[in-house]
């Protein structure tokens, strides 16, 4: 603001002196020739002291630059201001990779920053990949951070491994469970140890592919024991295995190991199996009884209707005797001695009938 109120002032005091400096000259006033004159020699002052307003701004930036090895052109400053640039992050930045011993140009920055990147992230990562000896091209930095993924977070794990809790602390479930063959159920806890793989950072899967292919490694290690008691006493066993898996393939991360952190003793999910299934059972035959007893009333009750349409059929033919009889007499097939005996024969018969159900023993009773 101060060189902005000098150069106005130089301006002003041009403006104001060039005049007079005109008319002091003999003969200046006296033709058209001298007046055009001086109004050119104000127009070119005034426009040079803008020009060296407007170049003044950049002078501190460029000096900064041309001091740090870094130069950075005065017309390049003037592109970038015109392109609406932040002409300091552009240049600080040339600044610090070429203190660090990387030569990016300025129009590699400036191109990053118009594309919406990050240009002090991706240079804090290009500076912190060269001091841990990481290869780390620039057009490599630039797309990990134009995809969104945090590239100076990945070369600090890189060069400090992040540790993940299996299962997530802030998911659904506290621990990853799962039922050995006796049918114990085991509750475990896993921290894997993880270093980001810079060259597939770009498309490769995050953390939540970590935890979920480790806490499938586990219930499936788990899940092949015969006993949990095994497990119990060699929990490593389940990370030997689980890191033999290759969890890490297609993920933006190398796992270096996988412990167990914690591993508990849950519910006899077994004997509740065998229960709900005993139960199933019990309902089934249950069913299949009651479907009996059913087949059998039902059939009961047509026998009964059996029983009953042979006794009509019965009644019905002894409805016919009379009938027979009658015709009999007609006929003259049948006398009245025949008859009389006939009635003989019957009453004899209902007589022994009676008495054979009196000398029948009585059944005790139940």
């Amino acid at each position: 603001m101060r060189h902005r109120l000098a150069a106005r002032s130089l301006a002003a005091a041009a403006v104001v002196g060039l005049p007079s400096l005109a008319l002091a000259q003999p003969g200046s006033g006296t033709g058209s020739g001298g007046a055009i004159l001086v109004v050119v020699v104000i127009i070119v002052a005034v426009f040079t002291l803008i020009v060296i307003a407007f170049l003044f701004q950049f002078v501190s930036l460029y000096i900064q630059a041309l001091t740090s090895n870094a130069r950075v052109g005065m017309f390049d400053m003037v592109g970038m201001r015109l392109r609406r640039v932040d002409l300091r992050t552009v240049v600080m930045n040339r600044i610090r990779a070429v203190k660090a011993g990387m030569d990016v140009s300025t129009n590699l920055i400036e191109t990053h920053y118009l594309a919406g990147g990050r240009v002090s992230n991706v240079i804090s990562a290009l500076i912190a990949a060269k001091a841990a000896r990481i290869e780390l091209p620039w057009s490599t930095a630039t797309a990990i951070d134009l995809a969104g993924r945090d590239i100076l977070d990945a070369v600090h794990t890189s060069v400090n491994p992040k540790v993940i809790d299996c299962p997530a602390p802030q998911g659904p479930r506290s621990t990853i469970d799962a039922v050995a063959k006796d049918g114990i159920q085991l509750k475990v806890k896993a921290r894997v140890t993880v270093r980001t793989n810079i060259a597939r950072l770009v498309g490769g899967a995050t953390e939540e592919t970590i935890i979920a292919r480790v806490g499938q490694g586990i219930v499936s290690t788990i899940g092949s024991a015969h006993d949990h008691k095994a497990v119990l006493e060699n929990p490593d066993d389940i990370s030997k295995t689980v890191m033999k898996s290759g969890l890490d393939a297609g993920t933006a991360f190398e796992i270096l190991s996988i412990d167990i952190a914690d591993v508990d003793v849950g519910e006899n999910i077994g004997a509740q199996l065998q229960q709900a299934q005993a139960d199933a059972d019990k309902k089934r035959f249950q069913a299949e009884a009651e479907k009996r007893r059913a087949l059998a009333m039902a059939l009961e009750q047509e026998n009964k209707a059996k029983i009953e349409e042979n006794r009509a059929l019965v009644t019905l033919a002894e409805a016919e005797i009379p009938k027979a009889l009658a015709e009999a007499f007609r006929t003259g097939n049948l006398g009245v001695m025949d008859y009389y005996k006939l009635q003989n024969v019957q009453a004899d018969t209902a007589m022994r009938g009676a008495i054979a159900k009196d000398a029948q023993p009585q059944q005790p009773r139940q």
